[in-house]
């Protein structure tokens, strides 16, 4: 399971920031990220967001001002986000957040990518079928 290798950084200190929205996050690497909530919310690992195989993944729109209401722990593997647009059903391993601290400024790039060949804005509302409800 994801999380649980003897090379993963281990998390020793996780705050929630709600005004700058952003979840600090620091490893015992000596490795600390500051993680904006949308960011998160745009890779969140769920079925949802990810799909259940290659190219079945779901462009996030919309989620710029999205805030994180409760963070509790998994195990001892993760942590996992409660938003404000309802989204709760991604598990964030220890591994997956130090990937999206360190990939952090790439992840951005990718992601304002398929904003542009998708044609869509990033603040374009999700539509009830759970893409970018317009095009413009």
């Amino acid at each position: 399971m994801a999380g649980l290798q003897s090379t993963t950084p281990q998390p020793t200190d996780i705050v929630l920031h709600g005004t700058s929205k952003t979840l600090e996050v620091s490893f015992d690497n000596g490795q600390s990220f500051r993680l904006p909530f949308e960011l998160l919310r745009i890779y969140s690992p769920s079925a949802e967001v990810q799909g259940h195989g290659p190219g079945q993944e779901v462009l996030q729109t919309g989620k710029r001002h999205v805030g994180i209401l409760s963070l509790d722990p998994v195990g001892n593997y993760g942590v996992q986000p409660s938003f404000s647009d309802g989204h709760n059903s991604g598990i964030f391993s220890w591994d997956y957040l130090h990937f999206l601290g360190v990939n952090q400024e790439n992840l951005w790039a990718q992601y304002e990518q398929r904003l542009q060949q998708a044609v869509v804005l990033r603040d374009a509302p999700m539509s009830a079928r759970g893409g970018p409800s317009c095009h413009s």
